[in-house]
């Protein structure tokens, strides 16, 4: 007997909203930090850690796995990737101590890497099979918003629990855990895009591929993608430290509506500059990201917590905004017919950024005030992503 499936315009946005909602519960801990914090009594290195997990869940899944849906099919291997998502759920529940929350983290970024990959194809696929004439550009606009708006509610609805339910380390978790599980049946009735042969390929490791020709131009778009996505690590992870430790500010709320807002103001660049030429584009990514940055470090030293939170907005607008450019600059050196594979190592330089720095701005803090090792980060993103930005638009 055959499952019954929706129409493919139906299944575009059952679609979206699952991707929506995975994303959304990968930040969800991000004001919840302080509280595991305070009942384990960690420092907050071990904070990094957790975070960093997460993002080294998404790079092994986008390096190993981020390929295979073309194979096994896109309903397929996102039904898997809200079941993982949904085990990390059990794993926060379950397993609470330190070391679990880096295990549920690391689940956690396993489940974004598969789903991000196969939900965005997934979608194109959908929408340029319900209305073929339409701008496939649409669609791949609301795959961002989709990716990004995910990233930016998470917060915002930890700190609501953190804020206001009795329990926020458990609430969230079980909420999230139902509507995974919900959503994963519900992915059962969308319309398959890719024909999937019986018995497939034997699983290869895909490759990677830096231009030859453009080698230095692509490794600066890279570059800029590992200084903003540092960014996006910095505020998703020590937001709350900072808030705390610089500005006395131990309000839960604030510190997901800080993320939100952040993330939020990278998904409405993309969506406003949509239509803007690359070079346009990549001129406003570099003056938001200089000028964002440069609000948060004068913020950091009056203290003033309104221009720090402000300069972070501006500064995610920014990093949204390079970071297409260098997808954008990417594709355009690429060698004929490895596109794929560039676009792989870019996101994996990509996700680099909220690993490698973040851990040595956890670290730090264990030394340094909290302001001046924030002053040198934000110098040192400053000037990488300017310089990338610049030589991106160039290249443009």
């Amino acid at each position: 007997m055959r499952s019954r499936t929706v129409d493919r315009a139906t299944g575009f946005w059952i679609v979206a909203a699952v991707f929506l909602t995975t994303t959304a519960y990968s930040t969800v801990p991000t004001p919840l930090y302080p509280l595991y914090e305070q009942r384990d009594d960690f420092p907050v290195s071990l904070v990094t850690v957790i975070y960093s997990s997460y993002a080294v869940g998404v790079m092994l899944s986008l390096y190993l796995v981020g390929h295979i849906s073309d194979r096994r099919g896109r309903r397929p291997v996102m039904v898997v990737a809200v079941a993982i998502s949904a085990l990390s759920a059990v794993m926060f529940l379950v397993w609470p101590e330190s070391v679990g929350l880096i295990a549920a983290r690391l689940v956690n970024g396993v489940s974004i890497g598969v789903v991000s990959a196969a939900a965005t194809a997934y979608l194109g696929e959908l929408r340029a099979l319900a209305r073929p004439r339409e701008d496939p550009v649409l669609a791949t606009a609301i795959a961002g918003a989709a990716n990004l708006g995910g990233l930016a509610l998470g917060p915002l609805i930890g700190g609501l629990c953190a804020e206001f339910l009795p329990d926020p380390l458990v609430a969230p978790h079980v909420a999230f855990l139902i509507l995974l599980v919900a959503e994963a049946f519900v992915l059962l009735t969308v319309p398959e895009t890719v024909p999937v042969r019986p018995g497939g390929e034997r699983f290869r490791l895909p490759r990677l591929s830096i231009p030859r020709a453009n080698r230095s131009v692509f490794l600066m778009a890279a570059f800029g993608a590992f200084a903003g996505f540092a960014v996006f690590g910095l505020f998703s992870s020590l937001i709350p430290t900072f808030l705390a430790g610089t500005f006395g500010d131990r309000d839960h709320l604030l510190a997901g509506v800080a993320v939100f807002a952040i993330f939020a103001s990278s998904a409405t660049g993309q969506l406003a500059l949509i239509r803007s030429s690359l070079r346009t584009q990549l001129t406003i990514a570099t003056v938001a990201c200089g000028v964002g940055l440069g609000m948060v470090a004068i913020g950091a030293v009056l203290p003033q917590v309104v221009l720090f939170l402000g300069g972070g907005v501006v500064a995610g607008l920014g990093v949204g905004v390079l970071f297409r450019g260098a997808i954008a600059t990417a594709l355009a050196v690429a060698e004929p017919g490895r596109s794929g594979e560039t676009l792989a190592l870019l996101f994996l330089i990509a996700y680099a950024g909220p690993v490698i720095p973040v851990l040595l701005v956890g670290a730090a803090l264990a030394f340094f005030p909290p302001v001046v090792v924030l002053l040198v980060f934000a110098a040192a993103v400053l000037a990488a992503t300017v310089v990338a930005g610049t030589v991106m638009r160039r290249r443009a």
